[in-house]
């Protein structure tokens, strides 16, 4: 079964290198530079996971958690918000997230963090 997982980073290196290790962990990546990018993305549906920077050029990756979690055809998708600035508490309240990583982060970590988000999914 095809994993997806839709990331949503402005950063173009953090960007490849979360989509590279994620795609070798076998899931399939869908990339997104910015938070218009996401909003406009085709795939709404067939997400196993969303990971997203809170500082984004055009948005806050914590008001589009909470923007995914409100709406009714994406309220089931795990989200984890990434920052190097944000506490945690505040983007996993505030973006209604169910995980979060702090930049930066242990590729291992961050690989088995994802693995358990999409293993509790099913």
């Amino acid at each position: 079964m095809e994993r997806v997982i839709q990331i949503v980073e402005d950063d173009a290196d953090i960007r490849f290198i979360v989509e590279y290790v994620l795609e070798d962990a076998s899931y399939t990546v869908e990339t997104f530079e910015n938070a218009k990018a996401f909003l406009n993305r085709s795939n709404k549906e067939n997400v196993h996971l969303v990971i997203m920077d809170v500082m984004l050029p055009d948005g806050s990756g914590i008001d589009l958690s909470k923007s995914l979690k409100q709406a009714s055809d994406t309220s089931t998708i795990p989200v984890i918000i990434m920052s190097a600035h944000a506490p945690s508490d505040i983007a996993l309240s505030e973006g209604a997230a169910d995980g979060f990583i702090q930049k930066p982060f242990d590729i291992d970590h961050f690989v088995n963090q994802v693995n358990a988000f999409i293993k509790a999914k099913g």
